[in-house]
């Protein structure tokens, strides 16, 4: 199992950016999938972004455009630039990768975003 371990978040207002990181306790270089999720007060934990070991991306609609979903393999680091942050963008944000069948979760970072 890999812990990990996110950092970066804080109070921002509408408008500005964060850079959240995700510290894996592992090598990350032969991990595939690896995640950001959110979750607001009261709703589903949801998807935001993903990353590949090649490097391919996706994201979530609602963040298409703003926010950017990096890793760094030497650093066992996965990154999330949050661009131009919305109101809407308020939640605790946690870091995931799939190991085989094992999921792994960070214990989360708060972000909160002042309209």
């Amino acid at each position: 199992q890999v812990q990990l371990v996110e950092s970066g978040g804080g109070l921002v207002q509408a408008g500005g950016s964060l850079r959240l990181a995700c510290a894996a306790s592992r090598s990350i270089f032969s991990i595939n999938a690896m995640a950001w999720y959110c979750q607001a007060p009261g709703k589903q934990r949801e998807l935001v972004a993903t990353i590949s070991s090649g490097g391919s991306t996706n994201y979530a609609d609602s963040v298409k455009g703003r926010f950017t979903i990096s890793r760094d393999n030497a650093k066992k680091t996965v990154y999330l630039q949050m661009n131009n942050l919305k109101a809407e963008d308020t939640a605790v944000y946690y870091c995931n990768v799939i190991v085989g069948s094992v999921a792994s979760w960070g214990q989360g970072t708060q972000v909160t975003v002042s309209s």
